[in-house]
């Protein structure tokens, strides 16, 4: 679509993705409803279910939260608490070898031999395989990748097996980062914040990917690679310590006596705290 309407062909690939993304945003205004007694498609056990369960995460009525604009409570409890920026790291093991695939990807096929228009209709399959990948078997990806890379022409079929190696190990960690957030922010105030944090600042990762497969480093690209390896490990580490220290957390408020912190603090103090309480058992 180069010069369509006077415009370059990349102009229109950020036109067309931008346009069902825009399409999206506007359809979940009018089909996400606030509350499960809302809903339409719910039966009236589904709906018993899903009130109980917001009951135990503190949001029974949405609207009590609609009358403060910002929480600057919150806000800071959310910018230094160690678990968020844990989180950070791992999401960054997603945003910077994501976004350098996206960009890079063609160039890669490409350099298996395949004409440009070509290469961009063989980035589908790793894309698509990455929706249904699983995680496990992106560690072969890096062993294979850099043995064959060197002689890459005559090692399609294993170089591009890899290319959606690397897009199945990447893809679900997304989903993950962000569900394991929200499973340990009991504050609907903070939990709110803290889903906002942690993509905007963890999409800053998207920046270091753009730029890191550079034209001269063809086709082993070390400075692309080393950075994406380099990211990856860092995520590995920050979930690993993130887990052993909820862990940890959770067998030390398993000694706490349950009727003497009752006892202690009165049931709206116990609420105010969030996943501080001596009674929350954080999600692993």
């Amino acid at each position: 679509m180069d010069s369509v309407a006077g415009l370059e062909g990349w102009r229109w690939i950020f036109i067309i993705e931008g346009i069902a993304t825009v399409f999206i945003g506007v359809m979940c205004f009018f089909l996400l409803v606030d509350s499960p007694p809302l809903s339409k498609w719910l039966d009236a056990d589904e709906k018993r279910f899903l009130e109980l369960r917001q009951a135990a995460r503190r949001v029974v009525r949405p609207d009590e939260f609609r009358d403060k604009h910002f929480d600057k409570h919150a806000f800071y409890s959310v910018v230094f608490d160690w678990k968020m920026w844990l989180l950070i790291f791992a999401n960054w093991s997603n945003a910077v070898p994501n976004y350098a695939m996206k960009f890079t990807m063609p160039q890669i096929i490409k350099n298996m031999g395949y004409t440009s228009s070509d290469a961009q209709l063989m980035t589908i399959p790793p894309y698509a395989i990455g929706a249904v990948s699983a995680y496990v078997f992106s560690v072969f990806a890096d062993r294979i990748l850099f043995t064959k890379s060197g002689d890459i022409k005559n090692n399609i079929g294993a170089c591009y097996f890899t290319v959606c190696l690397a897009c199945a190990g990447m893809y679900p960690i997304l989903p993950a980062v962000n569900a394991w957030n929200v499973a340990n922010c009991p504050s609907p105030q903070k939990r709110a914040i803290s889903i906002g944090f942690l993509v905007c600042v963890g999409n800053i990762g998207g920046l270091i990917g753009s730029y890191i497969y550079l034209d001269r480093e063809a086709p082993r690209y070390p400075t692309g690679f080393g950075t994406s390896f380099g990211s990856a490990s860092a995520g590995i580490i920050a979930g690993t310590v993130l887990e052993f220290s909820l862990r940890r957390l959770n067998k030390k408020k398993e000694l706490l006596d349950e009727d003497e912190i009752r006892r202690t603090y009165t049931d709206e103090e116990l609420d105010k705290m969030g996943e501080k309480s001596p009674l929350f058992k954080y999600a692993l």
